[in-house]
């Protein structure tokens, strides 16, 4: 008798690892691929030019038939914003919250496919069934309205899948996260547990938005000017509770920056953010209303260079200046890496007459993650065998990783995974099982994936140390140079003051191109590659810098 292998289930997260953004996790179990999220990360300052990053689907494209569907934990960029991406390569079903399909709907509207796409609003409570899952989705808290985690129940057991998440008691909506449906999974056995790690570090338990809307209506009541509050555009109870503080001291409100405007009225058109006829006004009418009448809500919490804060600060925006007298409100801690900016953006709105209010000074803003004590209670609740921390970076995901064996899990039950690496689980046991084509692909512009590392060196070395471009006029009849070279230098010498350095490189050059036409080379790659030494070895020697040499030959 042939005894059959039996299956197991396959976790293989594809991005949200020890990195911000691109969250992307299978799961797999024979011939069935589930997703949750699929998010897109912005590019750091290493990587020039560069406008988006996704995940590598290397694997799932060669998958393709196993794929059931994509499940999505919420509507921020990091969990959907590489979806249109996603579906122009594989387009199955894409299941989520009224909200989060909402916003998913208008980015597939930019990309001219929602006609093409299949897009599935879930309830609450109601499981999706394939042949081998089941998938529900359970109510939590995070600083985006309709946020859930995903609970998929496998043959092997069940896997929960947080998503971002934080427990508010008094969140704004009043939709309380479901702790008793996390508390009733825990006594079924929770197979694995992949929870956020965002917060890991942070001791105790994250303050309820509730307080923060305390906060804001009080330093309403005390500006004698125009308030301007830049926060997150996603964040729907943040900008709701900014309209309510705006509405207690009469003031209009008026949205200034694409993403701001375009998912308020998302949120407005589906239910989710509420203001009264008549209090919504349009920038262009701001200065028809006196300035303790007037609220503008606006992007740029991150100091962005072309986001409207940051416009407003420099004095470039069209329509808005700042005024003597104008109360500056940023509600958002800095993502890592954008501290710099920040300051820069607090020293221009100060030095411009603003009161500049921030989280160092005030609490204008809470994080949307859970902290330690909260990270706790959802590990006790669900009692997992299996651990995977995710959502973070490398020592985020450390730090959860000790707090859970802080509560007395077994380190053996504990992976840290790595991008791409398989985790085979089954009620027996779970172990890493190799490891699939992953990483990231860069997108700029229109083209997608022809960013690679070879590129990003060059904008690295251009940025560093410039261009030259050496042109060239040759006979090839007669193995003669007719004119040049000619050199243009860009990024690398201001010509008009390094013209003496400038002649004696075109020296160099000419006397390289004698050399070859008196060895009657006409190889023009020859040519070229020895004029990229002699010029290279020269320039070094007089500036120690090493700049990208572009020799052009032009044969006559």
């Amino acid at each position: 008798m042939v005894i059959k292998n039996k299956s197991k289930v396959k976790v293989i997260p594809l991005g949200g690892l020890g990195e911000i953004g691109k969250n992307l996790t299978v799961i797999e179990y024979d011939n069935e691929i589930v997703i949750i999220d699929c998010g897109l990360a912005f590019p750091g300052a290493e990587l020039y030019g560069v406008d988006l990053v996704i995940a590598d689907i290397t694997y799932l494209l060669n998958n393709k038939d196993k794929v059931k569907g994509i499940f999505l934990t919420h509507g921020h960029e990091d969990h959907i914003g590489g979806l249109p991406y996603f579906l122009k390569q594989l387009n199955v079903p894409v299941y989520g919250t009224k909200l989060t399909l909402g916003l998913v709907k208008s980015k597939l509207e930019e990309h001219r496919m929602l006609a093409d796409c299949t897009l599935n609003e879930i309830k609450l409570g109601l499981q999706i069934k394939t042949e081998h899952f089941k998938v529900e989705f359970i109510r939590t808290c995070h600083s985006i309205a309709d946020a859930c985690a995903i609970a998929i129940h496998t043959p092997e057991g069940i896997i929960i899948h947080t998503g971002d998440f934080k427990i508010d008691y008094t969140p704004i909506d009043g939709e309380v996260i479901d702790l008793q449906r996390f508390a009733k999974l825990g006594n079924q056995r929770v197979l694995l547990l992949m929870a956020d790690s965002t917060n890991a570090e942070r001791p105790g338990y994250t303050v309820s938005e509730k307080i923060i809307g305390e906060n804001l209506t009080r330093i309403f009541g005390n500006a004698k000017g125009r308030v301007i509050v830049a926060s997150f555009a996603s964040n729907i109870n943040r900008v709701q509770q900014i309209i309510k503080s705006s509405l207690a001291y009469g003031r209009k409100v008026a949205f200034s920056g694409r993403s701001m405007e375009k998912i308020s009225a998302i949120a407005m058109e589906l239910g989710y953010m509420h203001l009264p006829e008549g209090q919504l006004i349009s920038v262009d009418d701001i200065h028809k209303y006196p300035a303790d009448k007037i609220t503008i809500i606006t992007t740029g919490s991150q100091g962005e260079p072309m986001a409207a804060l940051s416009r407003i600060a420099s004095s470039t925006h069209r329509k808005i200046a700042i005024e003597k007298g104008d109360s500056v409100i940023i509600s958002a801690s800095p993502i890592p890496g954008n501290e710099k900016l920040i300051s820069k953006l607090i020293d221009a709105l100060l030095q411009k007459g603003a009161d500049v209010i921030y989280n160092a000074i005030e609490e204008v803003h809470v994080s949307g993650h859970a902290c330690q004590e909260e990270l706790k209670l959802m590990h006790t609740l669900i009692k997992p065998k299996f651990f995977i921390p995710v959502h973070g970076e490398y020592r985020h995901l450390r730090q959860h990783a000790l707090l859970a064996e802080g509560l007395g899990m077994d380190p053996k039950n504990i992976f840290m995974l790595e991008t791409g690496q398989i985790l085979e689980l089954s009620r027996n046991g779970a172990r890493k099982a190799g490891i699939v084509p992953s990483g990231s692909i860069m997108i700029d512009g229109l083209g997608i994936g022809d960013v690679g590392n070879v590129v990003l060196r060059d904008r690295k070395h251009l940025s560093e140390d410039g261009i030259i471009t050496v042109v060239v006029a040759i006979d090839k009849a007669s193995v003669s140079v007719l004119s040049g070279p000619d050199i243009v230098t860009r990024g690398f010498v201001y010509e008009r003051e390094s013209r003496d350095l400038l002649n004696e490189a075109r020296d160099v050059v000419k006397t390289e191109l004698d050399k070859c036409m008196e060895k009657k080379i006409t190889d023009w790659f020859i040519i070229k590659s020895n004029i990229k030494y002699a010029l290279g070895e020269f320039l070094y020697n007089k500036t120690k810098r090493r700049p990208i040499i572009l020799p052009v030959i032009i044969e006559i």
